[in-house]
């Protein structure tokens, strides 16, 4: 399988930034980490090595990226106007600066780009669809949350506001929510097992039905955690049989 590591300076985030993409053709896959981990932590889990059939085959070109949620929602001396502007700023690197990298790395293609993450990965997968569907074409959302007020202890901004889905979606009109609405791939999986709270995912279900959204909304059953055992299964079957 075909690995690189890439970093560069990011403007947007005043730092270091890296990146691995994994595999040589297919459409892309942006994983977001989960909780305040990195780039490394899907293939040192072995997600990687479970998603590699897919990869080796030229079905998809992953791109795994780090988090900054432990400067941002995850970070517990920072008050919640500054988490939400750390994030905005996050927001910018990912649509200014990651998705022209993964352009350029497949020949300069506008290829196709899927997002997915687990747990707060599927909430930064999810947002970034939502907030920039002209730049990306659906999602794989696992055992998520969407609601950013579940990390700012009361405090509400705009930019709490418009990086909130639950919030936010139910007001969009317009050429955004059309092109919301012409998407094919949007999916909201979670489990029913410990540490999973399902009703997240079907309350963001609920708010895009009533959008006219086309999504799929999967609850899985109740052996399966908010853990990885559940996404090792989660993943690689949405990969091969929706794609």
């Amino acid at each position: 399988m075909n690995r690189e590591i890439h970093q560069w300076w990011s403007d947007n985030l005043d730092k270091e930034m890296p990146l691995i993409a994994y595999g040589h053709y297919g459409f892309a896959l942006l994983m977001f980490p989960t909780a305040a981990f990195n780039c490394y932590e899907y293939e040192e889990r072995g997600m990687i090595h479970r998603l590699a059939p897919w990869i080796e085959a030229g079905k998809i070109k992953v791109y795994v990226i780090d988090s900054i949620n432990n400067e941002s929602w995850m970070n517990p001396h920072l008050h919640p106007r500054d988490k939400a502007i750390r994030h905005q700023q996050y927001n910018r690197y990912v649509t200014d600066e990651v998705v022209p990298f993964i352009y350029a790395h497949c020949g300069g293609n506008e290829v196709p780009i899927i997002t997915t993450g687990a747990s707060l990965g599927a909430f930064h997968a999810a947002n970034t669809v939502f907030r920039r569907p002209d730049l990306f074409d659906g999602m794989i959302a696992m055992s998520g949350s969407y609601d950013v007020k579940l990390y700012t202890d009361g405090y509400y901004d705009d930019n709490c506001y418009y990086n909130s889905p639950i919030d936010y979606l139910p007001n969009l009109e317009g050429d955004h929510l059309a092109k919301l609405q012409t998407k094919t791939h949007l999916y909201i999986l979670t489990g029913q097992g410990a540490y999973e709270h399902s009703q997240w995912s079907i309350d963001l279900s609920a708010v895009l039905k009533a959008k006219h959204i086309p999504h799929e909304l999967d609850i899985w059953g109740y052996d399966m955690p908010h853990d990885w055992p559940t996404w090792f299964q989660m993943l690689p079957y949405y990969i091969d049989s929706r794609f």
